[in-house]
């Protein structure tokens, strides 16, 4: 992990960017203090579709819970 301070940060933030980009974890310090850090973001929580062409919704996805499936949930 590297620290740099904040006019550093300020003179070098695009290369600063491409470090955390490839992993590298960087600390900003005000002085001795450290004040912030930058990490990489990782991958999105979520991706719309990225199951697409793999799972299928029935046609009678939200049609009623057959009597035998119903008195399961009812015990």
């Amino acid at each position: 992990m590297a620290d740099v301070g904040v006019h550093e940060a300020k003179t070098n933030l695009s290369h600063l960017l491409r470090r955390v980009a490839e992993g590298e974890e960087i600390v900003i310090r005000r002085g001795r203090e450290p004040v912030a850090r930058l990490v990489p973001m990782g991958p999105p929580l979520r991706r719309t579709g990225q199951l697409r062409g793999i799972l299928t919704v029935p046609e009678d996805f939200d049609s009623p819970l057959p009597e035998s499936v119903l008195e399961e949930f009812e015990r």
